[in-house]
């Protein structure tokens, strides 16, 4: 998980939420609002960081549920683009928004002051963690992101990355900063694979150890 830096909303948006009766199920123009959220996340899921196949292939997320939280359902820093998220599988498959639900969050990865991509770890095997107990929970328990293919993937994704890094010859401080900087920046045409949330991990921890 990475923090999110949100742009402008949609304008339709705008200006469906100044409207009479307004909620997220009466707003028509949906497939806007994907793009948007698609490109500001760099077509990145918002928990898993798996690849988004395009904006009909992704899930509208309400960090806070529209259920239980309506008044904040247009609220766009509460609106993300997630995965589909093993949807249609057992439970125990699922992941992000679809094994979410109705459940809260500690930790809103659309709010930088939550400091999401600084509360993670990754073990060698692909498990992603955290020392926070409450937000360790949420990772597992609440959105299920060890669950085998994204911990799999996370796994495979360092291993590659690693492996081929001898090919780069020396690593320099500079190259790495700049790595690094472009994982955490806005920029849009900067898309990254799959899983590459754990090789930049392990550029940080390379980073300070230099």
């Amino acid at each position: 998980m990475r923090t999110i830096r949100k742009g402008r909303e949609p304008a339709s948006l705008t200006l469906h939420r100044s409207g009479a009766h307004a909620n997220y199920d009466n707003y028509v123009d949906k497939d806007t609002l994907r793009t948007f959220l698609e490109k500001e996340q760099r077509g990145l899921c918002c928990y898993c960081l798996s690849r988004i196949p395009g904006a009909r292939g992704m899930k509208v997320e309400h960090w806070r549920s529209q259920d239980r939280y309506a008044a904040e359902q247009l609220d766009y820093t509460n609106l993300l683009g997630a995965c589909l998220g093993n949807e249609g599988q057992p439970g125990n498959h699922q992941h992000c928004d679809t094994r979410k639900g109705n459940r809260d969050l500690s930790r809103n990865p659309a709010n930088p002051m939550h400091r999401v991509g600084d509360l993670v770890r990754f073990e060698g095997d692909g498990r992603i963690a955290s020392d926070n107990p409450v937000f360790d929970s949420d990772l597992n328990d609440v959105l299920n992101l060890n669950e085998a293919f994204l911990r799999n993937n996370r796994k495979a994704t360092l291993d590659a990355f690693i492996a081929a890094l001898p090919k780069r010859g020396r690593l320099s401080t500079e190259t790495v900063e700049k790595w690094l900087m472009d994982w955490n920046g806005n920029h849009t045409q900067a898309n990254f694979h799959l899983s590459a949330e754990s090789s930049f991990y392990w550029l940080r921890k390379r980073l300070a150890r230099a």
